[in-house]
């Protein structure tokens, strides 16, 4: 069984770090954009099995990645890991087609795995 392809779209190299082992750890794939730019050709070339999106992060933001992939064409879930905890925020992302949102600093990393599995219906 291949292991499921995760996106991961974060411009914090810590985290990026954190992610990659803590996800290979528990069998996944994990690919790596530090943009928006960079997230847009990434599904455009292969679709993962899921994208974890910031949305705060250089070239092109989170919301315009989400305007670019509708929930209703794209076949993956995305959740949304953010820092901004408003609530105009949220809305402006669930209105725009994210599955679910995050904020980061209420995240930890055995959840957020839990939370991929289950978006996942492992």
């Amino acid at each position: 069984m291949p292991k499921p392809d995760i996106l991961v779209a974060e411009d914090d190299e810590v985290l990026l770090s954190l992610y990659d082992k803590k996800f290979s750890l528990n069998g996944f794939s994990l690919r790596k954009a530090k943009d928006g730019q960079e997230v847009i050709r990434m599904i455009n070339e292969k679709t993962p099995d899921l994208l974890i999106l910031d949305l705060r992060m250089p070239k092109v933001d989170g919301l315009q990645v989400l305007r670019e992939f509708p929930k209703k064409s794209r076949t993956y879930p995305i959740i949304v890991l953010t820092n901004f905890h408003d609530e105009l925020c949220k809305d402006d992302a669930l209105q725009l087609g994210a599955d679910q949102y995050h904020v980061k600093k209420d995240m930890n990393m055995k959840t957020l795995i839990e939370t991929v599995k289950t978006s996942l219906k492992m």
